[in-house]
C-alpha cells in the first residue's frame, strides 16, 4: 500500500499556532517523519513549533520549489510509493495554492496516492472573507506583469471584467513592489472601483481595509515590503444611448 500525502498549511506570520492550526492537525503532523518542503530552514522552525515526536535531525526532507524540474517530481513521491506517509509544506499558507506543490499533488493523483488536505490559514481566502467583496464569484491571478505598460493593461482589463461579471479580482505582488502597484491602481482605476488591501494577515499589525479608489486617494497606507493581497471589484459600466 502507498502512503498518504498530507497537505499541511503553515503560518503566514509569527503568531500563536492555537489561533491558526487546529490541535488535531498538529497532532497528525507530529507523527510524520517524511516531508516535502520549499525551504528546510523555515520547515524546521515550523516543525519545532508543533513539537514533532521525532528529533528534527531524524526527519527526512526533500525540497520542492519553483526551480524543481518537472522530471524530478516522481522522485519526490518515492517514500509514498514505499508506504510512508508524507507531509507537503508550503513556505507560508496552504500548499498547492499559488504554490509549486500543485504539480506534485496532480502527479500523486495519477499514482493513486490518497491526498489529505489539512485545515489552516490561506491568505487568499482570509483576505476575501474579510474584504466584503463578492465571495460568490472571484478569480485569483497570482502576479501581474512586471512591465509597467503590460501591468497597466492588466489592471484595466481586470477592472472591466470585474464590473461586467460582478467578480472579485485577486492578485499579489512581490512585497518590495507593493507600494508602486498600489499607486498604479489608484492612478488608473475608476473612482468608484472598490479596492481591498489585506496586509500582514494573522499578525498583530494586520491591515484589512476596503475603500473606493476615490477614498484611497485621500491617504495611502505604507505597504512597502509587507506581504499583501489586493482585491479589486469594479462597477458595471453605464451604457448610454
Amino acid at each position: 500500500m502507498t502512503g498518504k500525502l498530507f497537505l499541511i498549511p503553515t503560518p503566514l506570520s509569527q503568531c500563536d499556532l492555537d489561533w491558526i492550526i487546529p490541535v488535531a492537525v498538529r497532532q497528525s503532523v507530529q507523527k510524520l517523519q517524511f516531508f516535502i518542503v520549499e525551504h528546510p530552514k523555515t520547515a524546521r522552525r515550523f516543525l519545532k513549533q508543533i513539537e514533532c515526536k521525532s528529533p528534527i535531525q531524524d526527519i527526512h526532507m526533500e525540497i520542492l520549489n519553483e526551480h524543481t524540474p518537472a522530471n524530478e517530481l516522481e522522485t519526490l513521491l518515492q517514500p509514498l510509493l514505499a508506504g510512508h506517509d508524507v507531509g507537503l509544506l508550503s513556505e507560508a499558507g496552504c500548499p498547492a495554492i499559488a504554490d509549486p506543490g500543485s504539480n506534485l499533488v496532480r502527479l500523486a493523483h495519477n499514482k493513486q496516492i490518497r491526498i489529505i488536505p489539512f485545515t489552516g490559514p490561506s491568505s487568499i481566502l482570509l483576505a476575501l472573507m474579510a474584504s466584503g467583496l463578492n465571495g460568490q464569484r472571484f478569480c485569483f491571478h497570482g502576479y501581474l506583469p512586471i512591465d509597467n505598460s503590460a501591468r497597466t493593461q492588466a489592471i484595466t482589463a481586470l477592472e472591466k471584467i470585474s464590473g461586467k461579471h460582478d467578480q472579485t479580482q485577486i492578485f499579489i505582488e512581490t512585497p518590495y513592489r507593493n507600494q508602486k502597484l498600489l499607486e498604479l491602481i489608484i492612478q488608473i482605476c475608476r473612482d468608484d472601483t472598490e479596492l481591498c488591501i489585506a496586509a500582514c494577515l494573522t499578525a498583530t499589525n494586520e491591515i484589512i481595509d476596503t475603500k473606493t479608489v476615490k477614498e484611497w486617494k485621500q491617504e495611502l497606507p505604507d505597504i512597502n515590503k509587507i506581504p499583501t493581497i489586493f482585491l479589486l471589484q469594479g462597477k458595471p459600466l453605464q451604457v448610454t444611448t
